[in-house]
């Protein structure tokens, strides 16, 4: 009787950030890393990218009339450590913590919005999990399928949820005191 023999399996590979940097080609794949694993997703999903616009531009709005700091949409890496790099879909950088922005973003942003696309669990639990432990001072979630945004502002290290929108009723920033907008607001 012949003995099968198996494949050998590649030993997995963790990376840092730097190495990233140095090992692979840029690309428009959305790419992070996840505790030195490296996560990749598939292209967002055309309601993703018709609200993310539209909610950058209302956040860029608000945020260049108060002169109060910067927007930035995905991809545009996000190094909260040399393990940990996220690309959120909008994210805002105060004023008071713009030397964050260097050729990436290295350092924590004030605030975060994950447009749900594939999947809810990486932006309801890890994601939400991550910048809590990193500090984000406040954290949106919009959900295509359920027409919601939900804000979660950090109180003593934990996210409590400060506001929730929906097609008619507007989600609001504890951070950026008059800055609301409605789901209504963000779709196609």
């Amino acid at each position: 009787m012949a003995t099968a023999t198996l494949p050998k399996v590649k030993a997995k590979r963790f990376w840092t950030y730097d190495e990233m940097l140095a090992e692979l080609p840029e690309t428009n794949v959305p790419t992070e890393l996840w505790d030195r694993e490296i996560v990749t997703s598939p292209t967002p999903t055309s309601s993703h990218q018709t609200i993310v616009p539209k909610l950058a531009r209302a956040l860029d709005d608000f945020i260049q009339d108060k002169n109060a700091g910067t927007v930035f949409i995905s991809p545009l890496d996000v190094v909260l450590s040399q393990h940990r790099v996220v690309q959120p879909d909008v994210f805002f950088v105060a004023k008071a913590n713009s030397e964050i922005i260097q050729d990436r973003i290295r350092g924590v942003p004030d605030l975060v919005v994950e447009v749900i696309s594939q999947t809810w669990k990486r932006d309801r639990v890890d994601k939400k999990a991550l910048y809590e432990q990193f500090g984000v001072s406040e954290y949106w979630i919009v959900d295509p399928e359920s027409r919601a945004i939900e804000v979660f502002a950090l109180t003593r290290g934990v996210y409590q949820r400060h506001s929730k929108g929906t097609e008619t009723t507007s989600a609001k920033s504890r951070l950026l005191a008059g800055f609301k907008i409605s789901f209504h607001e963000l779709r196609a």
